[in-house]
Formats: structure tokens, C-alpha cells, sequence
């Protein structure tokens, strides 16, 4: 966005928090951001507004916005479905046209008064790996002969720093049931890779690191071990055999869990309406039963076959004529044209 001249008033990545306690420990400087968010909408007075995820902190800068007179779209849907039913209210006032990225989120929000439009994902027929699994494997040096286990434990340093103690066990208990290799990919901008966690993680391991190869590392992995989150997803359009898992501070899950109203966390199970995938969440997520899946995948030909056909159904849904974004966009753009502004 900056690159296509977009001024930065307030910085996503500071408001990429998980967790009703995590938040909490940031709420001062998150009040911050919204209050030097709205005043430069005050000062400014743009046309239209655009919210992005982030639903705890855009949900309340959306009424703001349309008491200015803005209009407001959001690009992709909060899962309201899931928990806290009541923002679908914040919608359905002052959302002019909200944009859903999984195939059920239309009609649940259309039944419920909002605008709402599936555009299908974003991800779908751009995932794929840039080179075969030969050439990921010379590039590495990896041994061509022995399974490759890829871990994604997550985008946010939290996340990371949560799950890598459990991977650890887990990779330990692993590599004692079979010879494998662990990679562990993270994004290029992956603030958290030079973190000592991390590299102790790596020496006792004796995991690669794999950075700015995501999709690579996934699409060429026998199996992979991604937590709960966008990376199940891009998993599933690789169409690769996984086991998902997810930790939050144990005050947080307490508080949420009677709040969730869906019988999976996944989100492919949640597209594919059945379990596909095993999900490990909180007090399950150990090293031994990440450990045990990994093998049981690992040991069954037939078992990942059957997998991968049924990502293949959950990708084939998520897929949509045309680019999502630049239908939203243009979705947007008319609007704007309907408005007068050129």
C-alpha cells in the first residue's frame, strides 16, 4: 500500500494483538493509535473509508467515521459467526458494503441486515510454489530420501513465542519415532527470527530455518504442523497433509471459550463443514498428541491421499471469477462514482 502512495497515519502491525489478555497489556497504546486514527479523519474528511480486519479496533472507529459523513466499506468479514454475534448491530449501521472471503459468511450476514458480499479469498489461485520439490530440496540441501515436516507457528511474535516450546517437544518426540527433517518457515519480514527462542529452538532441534519461502516450504513438506490461522488456508490450497494447533494465555481461553459458538476452530474444517484436518487447541496442544498426528499422517499413504482430495474440495470453494480484491475494489470505486467523487 505505501508503495501505491498510501500515507501510514497508524501502523497495522501495532494492532496485531491476539488474546483477551494480550490486548489488555497494549490497550494504552492501542487507544493511542485510534484516537491519532480519528483525528486525522477529522482533520482530512476523506470521502470513504476502507476498514481492514482488525475488527476490535475498527469496529469502534466505524460509527466515528460515519457520524463525519464517511462511507464505509470493510474487506473481509470479522467472524461474527463464531463469537461476540452482537457486532454484527456495528455492521448493519454503518458498514455500506462488507466484504466476505469464505462461501457461508454472505448469507449469515445477509440474514442478518448487512450488505454483504462473497468475493471469494484473496489467496486462492495466487498460492503455489515457486519451484519443484527438487529444486526446494538442492536449494536447502536437503535430504531427498528422509519426509519433510514443515512448521508455520505463527505470523505474530506472541503466537511464536507460545508455540515453539510445544514444537520443541514435539519435534523431539518425533524424531524418535522416525528419521524426518524440520523446517521452519517464516516470512522474510518475521520480526521474531532473531529472537533467542527461535534460534535456540533451531540448535536444539536441529530444525532449518526457511524464510521468505512459505509456500515452497509447504507445498514440498510431506506433512505440515501450521498453527490455527491464514497459513491452514494456504496449506490447504498446496493441498498438503497437516495437523493444526493453537495456545492463548490459559486466562484468555477461559474467558473466550463459552463465547465461541463453532464446532471447530479450523478454518478448513469451518469451509468444509466436517474435520478434515486434526485441530489441537490449548490444553491439547501437546508435544505428544502434535507429535502423534505428525506420525499417523506420516504413516498413512492412504490417509494423506484422502486429505488431500478433500483440501482440494475446500480450495475449490474458496476460488472466485477474478481477482477478490480488485472486485472489491471496483465495488468500491463505483460507489464512489454513485457519490460524485472522481
Amino acid at each position: 500500500m505505501r508503495a501505491a502512495g498510501v500515507r501510514t497515519v497508524v501502523d497495522a502491525d501495532s494492532l496485531a494483538v491476539v488474546g483477551l489478555v494480550e490486548v489488555l497489556q497494549h490497550l494504552p497504546r492501542i487507544h493511542g493509535e485510534y484516537r491519532r486514527l480519528l483525528a486525522a479523519a477529522e482533520r482530512e474528511r476523506p470521502a470513504a473509508a476502507v476498514l481492514t480486519d482488525s475488527s476490535g479496533f475498527h469496529l469502534r472507529v466505524a460509527p466515528k467515521l460515519k457520524s463525519m459523513g464517511v462511507e464505509v466499506f470493510y474487506l473481509v468479514a470479522p467472524q461474527a459467526w463464531a463469537w461476540r454475534e452482537g457486532r454484527v448491530r456495528v455492521l448493519e449501521r454503518n458498514v455500506k458494503e462488507l466484504y466476505c472471503i469464505f462461501p457461508f459468511e454472505e448469507e449469515w450476514y445477509r440474514r442478518r441486515g448487512v450488505n454483504a458480499v462473497y468475493i471469494g479469498h484473496p489467496l486462492a489461485g495466487k498460492v503455489r510454489a515457486a519451484g519443484t520439490r527438487m529444486e526446494f530440496f538442492a536449494r536447502h540441501r536437503l535430504p531427498a530420501d528422509v519426509p519433510l515436516v514443515t512448521l508455520c507457528p505463527g505470523s505474530r511474535r506472541g503466537e511464536v513465542m507460545r508455540h515453539l516450546p510445544v514444537l520443541a517437544g514435539a519435534v523431539r518426540e518425533l524424531k524418535a519415532m522416525r528419521a524426518v527433517t524440520i523446517v521452519l518457515a517464516a516470512p522474510a519480514e518475521a520480526r521474531w527470527i532473531d529472537e533467542p527462542a527461535v534460534r535456540a529452538f533451531l540448535r536444539e532441534t536441529g530444525s532449518r530455518l526457511v524464510t521468505g519461502e512459505t509456500w515452497d516450504a509447504l507445498a514440498h513438506a510431506d506433512v505440515a504442523l501450521p498453527a490455527s490461522g491464514t497459513v491452514t488456508v494456504e496449506a490447504a490450497l498446496l493441498g498438503v497433509p497437516m495437523v493444526t494447533y493453537y495456545r492463548v494465555q490459559p486466562v484468555t481461553y477461559w474467558l473466550g471459550r463459552p463465547l465461541v459458538k463453532t464446532q471447530f476452530f479450523s478454518m478448513v474444517n469451518l469451509v468444509a463443514g466436517k474435520r478434515v484436518v486434526e485441530e489441537l487447541i490449548q490444553d491439547e496442544c501437546t508435544p505428544r498428541a502434535i507429535a502423534g498426528a505428525a506420525e499417523r499422517l506420516l504413516s498413512d499413504e492412504r490417509k494423506r491421499t484422502e486429505m488431500r482430495a478433500e483440501l482440494a474440495a475446500v480450495a475449490a470453494s474458496l476460488a472466485s471469477d477474478g481477482d477478490p480484491l480488485d472486485q472489491s475494489a471496483a465495488r468500491i470505486a463505483a460507489s464512489l462514482e454513485l457519490m460524485g467523487v472522481k
